[in-house]
């Protein structure tokens, strides 16, 4: 496995861990529908949080969460109203981003609640 996957995983995995200390149940990690995944959907009560993981080291060239392209926000739209769907879910669906900043041997995690949002 090339580097850049492995310090994906490490991403999601830091993200996960992130979430649990935070509240927050793992209900699904890397789901996927047609041409989508979502890297992690987490629930804390009523609220179904769609987390997209954007792990990086570096961010001198541009924002990591801006990283995020609207084909991309598109597909886990409809993950996610799939998800529900089939899972008769009664859920406010909220999409987050995690970034992942590695600086040096130290990760800094900044979570963005409502991402899409912002853009």
């Amino acid at each position: 496995m090339g580097k850049h996957n492995e310090f994906g995983r490490l991403g999601e995995e830091l993200a996960t861990d992130f979430l649990l200390k935070k509240g927050y149940r793992i209900k699904y990690r890397n789901y996927r529908y047609l041409k989508a995944e979502i890297d992690i959907l987490a629930q804390k009560q009523d609220v179904l949080a769609v987390v997209e993981v954007k792990s990086r080291s570096s961010d001198h060239i541009q924002e990591i969460a801006e990283t995020v392209s609207r084909k991309k926000i598109a597909l886990l739209v409809s993950a996610a109203d799939y998800y529900v769907d089939t899972n008769n879910l009664d859920v406010e669906v909220r999409f987050d981003i995690i970034t992942i900043l590695k600086k040096g041997k130290e990760y800094a995690i900044e979570h963005l609640e409502d991402a899409f949002f912002h853009f």
